[in-house]
């Protein structure tokens, strides 16, 4: 898991919908939210990179920050 910086569209809540997040020092635009759901303090979401690859997000919310882990 590591700590990564998100850009999400955020309408009546935050965050609804990731749009790219940093890893690795590059920029990953999100192509698709597959998936996502939420535990206690916590919003998850699975997403495809427009390079086909493929990571989950993680909001913790009372912290305000994100991490990722890449799916293989």
């Amino acid at each position: 898991m590591i700590s990564v910086q998100v850009t999400c569209y955020s309408g009546r809540t935050y965050p609804e919908r990731p749009q790219s997040f940093t890893w690795e020092g590059q920029t990953q635009r999100v192509e698709k939210v597959e998936k996502e759901w939420r535990e206690p303090g916590r919003k998850h979401f699975m997403v495809c990179t427009e390079k086909d690859r493929r990571f989950e997000l993680c909001y913790y919310e009372e912290a305000g920050r994100w991490s990722a882990v890449e799916l293989v």
